[in-house]
């Protein structure tokens, strides 16, 4: 392996062997960990925002986003290109959840692409809002995320992870206030079982046009990995009652070069 390099001892390949090797293994753990940071992106999310809602799809109906997605830290980042989110209103109050999506992973020399993660799940409204009081709309929305995408290349965790949230939303007027709390089942070496909880703040400035922005805290989710508290600003605009753009920015509150420096979300999302 090293015969251009003539002059080495034996002793001296052997180390360069085992260097490379251990470079090699960090390199991958770096990729999984960027994995990892795709899940408060996307796996968590209710579209644009990290935060979810508890509103399910209507009965029989459709809601689809085709969404670019992504998380930049230091040297490296992960996105979605795209990931298709589709929900379907099975039964009323009851949405089926199906999430593919095409990773990109990149970071210090190499930069990988291919079929991600897979998720799958279930939103299911427990019970509605009280329009005339303070009772909040709840439901629970467990999702698991099958391990389609290759470990081996960086474009999944290799294991199945599950997501536990419980969602609650009132509206005040024209505000919408969101928030919840999960807690994620990730199993493997690599994995951590993590906590994650998020308010979000939305008001209807236009009939078309809605704003906010959220804060959200997601506990490390691998051995040797930070807590990941950020933010994001975004809201939709709708361009007609089939077509509608999602869209929010933000990053990390702490941690920012390891778990979050940016992170985006746009989305064509269609309803029918």
């Amino acid at each position: 392996m090293f015969d251009w390099v003539p002059d080495l001892s034996e002793q001296s390949k052997s180390f360069l062997v085992l260097f490379f090797k251990k470079e090699l293994l960090l390199f991958r753990n770096v990729l999984l960990r960027l994995v990892l940071l795709l899940i408060p992106a996307s796996a968590l999310a209710g579209p644009p925002f990290v935060t979810d809602d508890p509103v399910p799809v209507d009965y029989q109906g459709w809601e689809i986003n085709n969404a670019l997605i992504g998380t930049l830290v230091r040297g490296g980042g992960v996105a979605g290109l795209p990931s298709i989110d589709a929900n379907y209103g099975a039964w009323p109050g009851i949405q089926l959840h199906l999430q593919p999506q095409i990773a990109v992973v990149w970071g210090p020399g190499n930069t990988q692409a291919g079929f991600g993660d897979t998720q799958i799940g279930a939103k299911i409204k427990l019970q509605d809002e009280d329009k005339d009081g303070w009772m909040p709309m709840v439901s629970i929305y467990p999702i698991f995320t099958a391990p389609t995408g290759s470990a081996a290349r960086g474009l999944g965790t290799g294991m199945g992870r599950t997501f536990l949230p419980v969602w609650a939303d009132k509206t005040f007027g024209k505000w919408i206030v969101d928030g919840g709390v999960g807690y994620s089942i990730n199993p493997g070496s690599a994995g951590k079982n993590a906590w994650f909880v998020g308010g979000l703040v939305l008001y209807q400035l236009t009939d078309a046009l809605q704003l906010g922005g959220e804060i959200f805290l997601q506990t490390a989710q691998a051995p040797g990995a930070r807590d990941s508290p950020g933010f994001n600003l975004g809201g939709s605009y709708d361009l007609s009652h089939t077509y509608h753009v999602l869209f929010s920015a933000g990053q990390g509150l702490a941690n920012q070069s390891a778990t979050n420096r940016f992170s985006f979300y746009l989305a064509l999302q269609t309803t029918f």
